[in-house]
């Protein structure tokens, strides 16, 4: 049992936390989905040269539709909830009781108890502003500092899907047969990936060896089924 008096106070993330996500897919997706394409066409019997000009154009494409995916599902879902706070703030000024009725309902479901729920709600609905932020919160799980800006998720995506990119690529910048390009792309995407599963744990505070061993296991089986299904693919054309 850990010794209360030794406990070291640790700072949450802060501003990066609502970023991981973008962080963690872009980077897993390039890794992931380029190692997949690139051992597909070397199944299917590409040479270097087809294998690196189909990679490049593989992970730019890939690049810019997850960058462009993100801004336009970030940007809606910030439209969306920003028209539910203005319905919210109608809803406040004309119908006022059924809020209050409603923010009861939310603290409740939190485990105040029913003698605390009367001063907890009138504390939270002094004012019609204060009211707004509770509803936001309560009803609505928005909490104005985790707000995803839809163009740094962007640049976020789209940057690192190419960075993924980098380890299944770059060795067919190299002459090298295919097969043997492959199998060092391979061995550098592993590294890769089990750093993304390792350093991720910097943040999730989960095993970095589970996760770093589940993001192998994804993308191998993933290369192995790209690959006999390339392999098929060829032999029938």
């Amino acid at each position: 049992m850990n010794d209360p008096s030794r406990l070291v106070y640790e700072p949450h993330v802060g501003a990066s936390r609502q970023y991981w996500r973008d962080i963690v897919l872009g980077v897993n997706d390039g890794l992931v989905s380029m190692f997949l394409l690139v051992a597909g066409v070397v199944g299917g019997g590409f040479d270097r040269r087809q294998v690196l000009l189909t990679a490049i154009a593989g992970a730019v494409a890939g690049a810019v539709s997850m960058a462009a995916g993100e801004y336009l599902a970030t940007k809606s879902q910030r439209e969306v909830l920003a028209s539910e706070i203005d319905l919210e703030r109608t809803h406040i000024e004309h119908f006022r009781n059924r809020e209050l009725a409603q923010l009861y309902q939310l603290f409740r479901d939190v485990g105040i108890t029913e003698e605390d729920l009367p001063d907890v709600v009138r504390a939270f609905s002094r004012d019609d502003q204060t009211l707004l932020n509770a509803m936001k919160v309560m009803e609505f799980g928005i909490v104005d500092s985790e707000e995803r800006s839809p163009v740094t998720a962007m640049l976020m995506s789209g940057g690192l899907f190419l960075a993924g990119s980098i380890p299944a690529v770059a060795p067919f910048l190299f002459d090298l047969r295919p097969h043997v390009a492959l199998a060092v792309g391979a061995g550098l995407a592993a590294v890769a990936l089990f750093s993304v599963g390792v350093v991720k744990t910097f943040i999730t505070r989960t095993s970095p060896i589970v996760a770093g061993l589940e993001n192998l296991a994804i993308a191998a089986l993933g290369g192995g089924m790209a690959y006999a299904v390339g392999n098929l693919v060829g032999a029938a054309v």
